[in-house]
Formats: structure tokens, C-alpha cells, sequence
């Protein structure tokens, strides 16, 4: 059996590679991490609401440095991003606000569903 300092590197070193598999995602389709990130720290442990919530906080940094690189290279129209910017900031706040009350076995069906209607929407488009 492992010792609890080796579980503890192990760990870390899984979720340094979740958090690289959910950075090449944000960096390369310019969003979507966190539909890689919930699945892997589902995976790794995590409870449903809480790897929701950690995908969130690990969301913001890679995308600011995501942000970065692409208005850095000209890639960024700022006219269709800051009303796309208020609207993400008030559905982020009724999403965040409503995951507190939904079931997890709700939040997992709804994420679920939404995964699956986003990849049946582009193959068909």
C-alpha cells in the first residue's frame, strides 16, 4: 500500500496533467476547458459540484492567458467581446448561483446532455 506522501505526489501529478489537458483545450479551441476538466476531475475524486466549481477557478488564469495570446497576435474583435463579456458574467452568476440548489445527479445529466447536444451541433453544422 502507498504511503499517504507518495498518494499525495501521485495526486498532484494527475492534476497538473488534467490542468494541461484543460489548458491545450482553452488555448487551442479558444474556450471549452472545462468540458474537459469536469469529466477528468470527476475522475480523479472530485464530487460533481466541486469539480464543476474547480474547473471554474482553473478556467479563469488559462484563459486570461489565452485572452493574451490571441489579442496579442490580433486575433480578438474587443466590439463582439464585451457584450458577449456581460452577458458571460450574468449567466455565470445565476449558473454558480444555481448549481448551489441543483442535485448533483441533476448538474450531472444537465452537463452530460450539454456535451452532447454541443457535439451533435457540430457535427451537423
Amino acid at each position: 500500500m502507498k504511503n499517504t506522501r507518495e498518494t499525495k505526489q501521485t495526486n498532484v501529478v494527475k492534476n497538473i496533467l488534467c490542468g494541461a489537458a484543460t489548458g491545450a483545450a482553452n488555448g487551442l479551441f479558444g474556450g471549452g476547458g472545462g468540458m474537459i476538466a469536469v469529466p477528468l476531475l470527476r475522475a480523479l475524486g472530485s464530487k460533481e459540484k466541486e469539480a464543476h466549481a474547480t474547473a471554474i477557478a482553473v478556467i479563469l488564469p488559462v484563459s486570461m492567458l489565452s485572452f493574451i495570446l490571441y489579442a496579442l497576435r490580433g486575433c480578438f474583435d474587443f466590439s463582439v467581446a464585451l457584450p458577449t463579456a456581460i452577458g458571460g458574467f450574468a449567466g455565470g452568476f445565476l449558473g454558480a448561483k444555481l448549481l448551489l440548489f441543483l442535485p448533483e445527479k441533476a448538474v450531472f445529466f444537465t452537463f452530460t446532455a450539454l456535451q452532447l447536444f454541443a457535439g451533435f451541433w457540430m457535427l451537423l453544422s
